[in-house]
């Protein structure tokens, strides 16, 4: 089965190494094009992934990466990131948006999720503390590779 026309826009700065192969890996047997932003500071290794693997490395700015994956990504692409007002500017272009975690990010949560950061962000300003999040498992891994599959083979990316 070839999707030639989805494309996999990866947030690549934060993203596990497991989960860009991952990607690498599904796109490569869905027949998907795979773009990876990076800032100049993260350095990609690509030569093992396998399939159509694109790096694309920004300024190392804040938020060069976010604004570059908003500028690329398009309706009916299919964006990794774990950035939650990253994720919210990808849904309001017709993206679909999943989390490293293989969690979907959807309309109807996504506000919450948005209203919990700025809570959260707001308690450390004042000089709090706010649980960071839990250790990478392989039931991520696991989760986002089924999630991220379950995507592909859906009729609307085929």
């Amino acid at each position: 089965m070839s999707i030639t026309e989805t494309r996999l826009i990866v947030d690549a700065d934060a993203c596990p190494k497991t989960v860009k192969n991952i990607v690498a890996e599904l796109a490569h047997q869905y027949g998907a094009e795979v773009i990876l932003l990076a800032s100049f500071n993260h350095h990609l290794e690509t030569a093992h992934l396998p399939g159509r693997v694109q790096t694309v490395t920004v300024s190392a700015e804040p938020q060069a990466v976010d604004l570059k994956m908003i500028n690329l990504t398009h309706k009916r692409d299919i964006a990794v990131t774990q950035d939650w007002g990253l994720a919210a500017v990808l849904l309001g272009k017709g993206a679909c948006v999943i989390a490293p975690n293989g969690r979907i990010y959807q309309n109807d949560k996504i506000e919450f999720l948005l209203e919990q950061r700025h809570l959260q962000a707001k308690i450390r300003r004042s000089g709090g503390r706010t649980k960071g999040p839990s250790a990478r498992t392989t039931e991520d891994d696991e989760r986002f590779y089924r999630t991220l599959e379950q995507i592909l083979k859906k009729e609307g990316h085929s």
